[in-house]
């Protein structure tokens, strides 16, 4: 018969465990409840009016394509780039790791996107970006099962910045890459060669001239 430690430790392994399932459950219905709650923005919404709403709360589908010239940007606006030189690499818990070209991410199965940018305060941008999914390099690469996030690295004249993801918004295809928005090559100020575009995801986390991702 168990002593009453023992049957102390087993409701205490009890409760972890129910505590643990909840925590899991919540989170998933958290991200549900935020894409159930998503007020539809009605055709011609004035877009700086959205200039403090949180993203992932906005559906945009009626929202029209705004032109290139009136793009707003932050942060820096140019980053040295040379095609001969410049690589993406793919690093981290992968079993292949990658060092693609500008060509070769020019070739991989590219994707367009209409997805709205919003810098907190600042300015709004809604455009259609063209890159392509991660899925793309993780069929190369083969990422650990393991895996939870994903680091983006890109240039400032700071040094390098780092934004992290988790790993299920990469997986969906809500945080792609992009080398391409409206039609044309992604401006210089805008990120060239390659950019995150993260949907649901503040601005200020779209990391502009990116050069590696390290899966975690």
């Amino acid at each position: 018969m168990p002593t009453r430690r023992q049957l102390l430790k087993l409701f205490t392994r009890l409760l972890i465990g129910i505590g643990t399932t909840a925590g899991l459950g919540l989170a998933g219905a958290s991200r549900l409840w935020a894409e159930t709650k998503k007020r539809i923005l009605p055709k011609k919404t004035d877009l700086h009016s959205l200039r403090n709403e949180n993203p992932m709360y906005l559906d945009t589908r009626n929202l029209e394509i705004m032109p290139l010239e009136a793009f707003d940007t932050m942060g820096d606006k140019d980053a040295p780039f040379r095609a001969e030189t410049w690589r993406l690499e793919v690093l981290g818990t992968v079993q292949t790791s990658l060092s693609l070209t500008y060509a070769e991410i020019l070739a991989l199965p590219s994707i367009e996107r209409e997805v709205l940018m919003v810098c907190p305060g600042v300015f709004v941008v809604h455009g259609k970006w063209k890159g392509f999914a991660l899925e793309a390099l993780m069929q190369r690469a083969k990422p650990s099962q393991k895996v939870s996030k994903v680091h983006f690295y890109g240039r400032s004249r700071f040094g390098d910045r780092k934004e992290t993801f988790g790993f299920d918004d990469v997986q969906s295809g809500r945080v792609f890459l992009a080398h391409g928005v409206n039609d044309q090559t992604l401006p210089r100020k805008h990120g060239y060669p390659l950019r995150v575009v993260a949907e649901g995801h503040w601005g200020s986390h779209w990391a502009k001239y990116l050069y590696k991702l390290e899966f975690i």
